[in-house]
C-alpha cells in the first residue's frame, strides 16, 4: 500500500472551486487522498450561500468562509501554507496578482492566465516576490504516462520522429444531458480561444513533459465545427521540432462519442508507445521487429511499481481522482522544500516558466491560424 507522508498536512484556503463548480470537488479530493493537506478555509463562490453550503460538505468551519477575496487573504495568509487557485480562468490574472504582491504560495489550476501579456506582467511581478507557484496539470500524474516518460528518456524506442496527441470531446454538440451544462465564460473567446485553454494547455504540457522538448515553430488551423458562433470548437495544429522531429495535436469540442478522447502517441526509430486515457492502466509498446507489449502496473517497469502508485494491487483500476493526487503530493513536497528554502526540483511540478512558455505557445498558435503560415515559437 501507498506509504503515508511524514509531514504535518499542509493548510490549503480555496479561492472558487465550490459545489457550483466543475473542477472543485476534484481539486478537494486529490488533496485529502494522501493526507499531504488539509482544506481550513476559503472563498469558495462570490455567491455566500453557496460558499457556507460548500463548508458544510467538506466540514470546514463556518468562521473560516470568507464573502471576498481581500478579507480570505488579510485573515488567513499567516494561517494557512498555500491558496489554491480554482476560480474560472479569466479570473485568475487579478487573483494571481494580489497573491503574488502579498509573496503568498499557490496552486493554480491550468491555465495560469488567458493571454501572454497577462503572464508576462506577473513575470515581472513574481520577479520581486517570494511567492511558490505550482499550476496543475493533472494527466502527468497517471502512472503510465509517467512510465512513457521514463521510456523516452532512456532511448526505449530511440530517436523520436513523431509525435501526435489529440483530446476530442463531444460538449458542444450532445443534447439534453444537464450535467454537462457549460459554463457561460466558456463560450466567450479571446485573442486565446478558450478551447486552446482548456485543452490544448494540456497538450502542451504533456509533450514536453514526456519528450523534454520545446517546438521551434508551427501552423494551426481553428474551425467552428457546431452551432455556437464565433466560438472556436475544434483545433488542429502542426509541429517542428530540432532534429527533424514533427508533431499534432488535435483537439476538439465538437467530435461525436468522445467523453474525452484523450490520446498520445510517440514513434521513435526502434519502435512507438500508446496511451488512452479512456483505457488508462495500460501502455501498448510496439518494436520494431513487430512485436507488441501490453505493459500495466504488474509490469516490470521504471516507475509503475513504486509503491506511491499502486494505492491498491494492479486489475483495481486508478483513476483520475488518483492522477491527481500523485500531483498533489509532489506540489506537497515542492511546498516544503520551498518554505526550508531549498532549491529542489521535482520533475512533477510545473511551475511559472513552464506555465508562461505555454501560453507563448498557445498565443503563437492563435497568430498562426491567422496568418495560415509557419510561426517561430520565440
Amino acid at each position: 500500500m501507498y506509504k503515508k507522508t511524514k509531514h504535518t498536512p499542509l493548510k490549503l484556503a480555496l479561492i472558487g472551486g465550490g459545489i457550483n463548480s466543475t473542477i472543485g470537488e476534484t481539486h478537494f479530493l486529490a488533496s485529502q487522498l494522501d493526507k499531504c493537506f488539509e482544506i481550513v478555509s476559503g472563498c469558495f463562490s462570490k455567491n455566500y450561500k453557496t460558499s457556507l453550503i460548500t463548508a458544510k460538505n467538506w466540514n470546514i468551519s463556518k468562521k473560516r468562509v470568507y464573502k471576498n477575496l481581500k478579507d480570505l487573504i488579510n485573515k488567513e495568509k499567516k494561517l494557512v501554507d498555500a491558496f489554491v487557485v480554482l476560480s474560472p480562468t479569466p479570473n485568475h490574472f487579478s487573483v494571481l496578482r494580489r497573491l503574488i504582491n502579498s509573496d503568498l504560495s499557490i496552486i493554480c489550476e491550468k491555465p495560469l492566465v488567458s493571454s501572454l501579456n497577462q503572464a508576462l506582467i506577473l513575470k515581472k511581478e513574481i520577479k520581486k516576490s517570494q511567492s511558490f507557484v505550482a499550476v496543475t496539470y493533472n494527466y502527468t500524474g497517471y502512472p503510465l504516462v509517467r512510465e512513457i516518460k521514463e521510456i523516452v528518456k532512456r532511448g526505449r524506442i530511440g530517436k523520436i520522429l513523431n509525435i501526435h496527441f489529440e483530446m476530442p470531446q463531444e460538449v458542444f454538440l450532445r443534447k439534453n444531458i444537464k450535467r454537462l451544462k457549460i459554463q457561460k465564460w466558456r463560450l466567450n473567446d479571446q485573442k486565446i480561444p478558450t478551447i486552446c485553454l482548456d485543452l490544448g494547455i494540456h497538450l502542451y504540457n504533456l509533450s514536453w513533459f514526456i519528450t523534454g522538448k520545446e517546438p521551434l515553430k508551427l501552423i494551426s488551423d481553428f474551425s467552428n465545427l457546431a452551432s455556437k458562433k464565433n466560438l472556436v470548437d475544434d483545433v488542429k495544429i502542426w509541429l517542428k521540432y530540432k532534429n527533424g522531429m514533427n508533431g499534432s495535436f488535435w483537439i476538439s469540442k465538437s467530435a461525436l462519442g468522445n467523453r474525452n478522447g484523450l490520446k498520445l502517441e510517440i514513434y521513435g526509430e526502434r519502435g512507438s508507445v500508446i496511451w488512452r486515457h479512456s483505457s488508462p492502466e495500460k501502455i501498448e509498446l510496439n518494436h520494431n521487429d513487430g512485436s507488441k507489449k501490453i505493459l500495466d502496473r504488474s509490469s516490470k517497469a521504471f516507475v509503475l511499481n513504486f509503491k506511491r502508485y499502486n494505492r491498491y494491487r494492479a486489475g483495481h483500476p486508478a483513476g483520475f481522482i488518483e492522477a491527481f493526487a500523485n500531483a498533489y503530493t509532489d506540489i506537497a513536497d515542492a511546498l516544503i522544500a520551498h518554505k526550508k528554502r531549498k532549491k529542489k526540483q521535482n520533475k512533477y511540478v510545473f511551475g511559472f516558466q513552464h506555465s508562461l512558455k505555454g501560453i507563448k505557445f498557445l498565443e503563437t498558435a492563435s497568430k498562426a491560424n491567422l496568418t495560415k503560415k509557419w510561426l517561430k515559437i520565440n
